[in-house]
Formats: structure tokens, C-alpha cells, sequence
């Protein structure tokens, strides 16, 4: 990889992170904190746009820069986990059984959706 690329990781990456704050914020901000819905709304937007890229096929160097480095740092596994492990220490086992299942279900759907999207641009 060119020095460019890993400067525009670095880069994209620090845009992705900061934009993941924003929504995550916005979000818990206007629908409160008793479930993780910013974390939701961050996993599934950033989903969508993973599964658009992948469907455009673009090439590799691109792939890494809006993949990897913007979607990748935007979207937020370890958050989800926390979160998710979080609920169950708080009692809230069935909120924490919804918040898994609602995120792979969705998730799993909305990664397809950008791809087909990704395919027929």
C-alpha cells in the first residue's frame, strides 16, 4: 500500500470515528439511553454503506479507504457487545436477548440491501 492510502486510512478513519460520536449522540440524545438505539442506528446505517460498496466492486485501494477505513472505524462491534452485556448485568436480560438478535437480524438485512443498491448503481 502507497503512503497515500495510509494516510487516507488515517484520515478517513478519524472521520469515520468522529461521525460514529454525532449520530450515536443525536440519536440516544432524542430516544434516551434504556436501549442502545444510537449503537443500532450507527450499526445499521454503517451496514447498509459497507454492503453498498461491496456491491459496487470497486477496486481494491478504494475498498480499503471507504470500507475498511470510513465505514470500519464509523461502525462499532466492541460498542454493541458492551452495550449488549450491559443490559444483562442490569437485569435487563430481555433487552439485552432483543438488542442482539434486532442487530444481526437487521444488520444481516441491511448489509444486503446496500449491496443489491451497490450492484444496480
Amino acid at each position: 500500500m502507497s503512503l497515500a492510502t495510509w494516510v487516507g486510512v488515517a484520515l478517513l478513519g478519524g472521520v469515520g470515528a468522529t461521525l460514529r460520536f454525532l449520530v450515536d449522540a443525536v440519536v440516544s440524545g432524542r430516544a434516551g439511553r434504556a436501549f442502545p438505539l444510537g449503537t443500532l442506528a450507527v450499526n445499521l446505517s454503517g451496514a447498509v454503506a459497507l454492503g453498498f460498496v461491496a456491491g459496487l466492486a470497486v477496486p481494491e485501494t478504494a475498498s480499503v479507504l471507504a470500507g475498511t477505513a470510513a465505514i470500519g472505524a464509523y461502525t462499532t462491534f466492541s460498542t454493541w457487545m458492551l452495550e449488549t452485556q450491559r443490559l444483562t448485568e442490569d437485569g435487563e436480560a430481555d433487552r439485552a436477548l432483543v438488542n442482539a438478535l434486532l442487530s444481526l437480524a437487521l444488520g444481516l438485512g441491511a448489509v444486503a440491501l446496500g449491496r443489491s443498491i451497490g450492484a444496480h448503481w
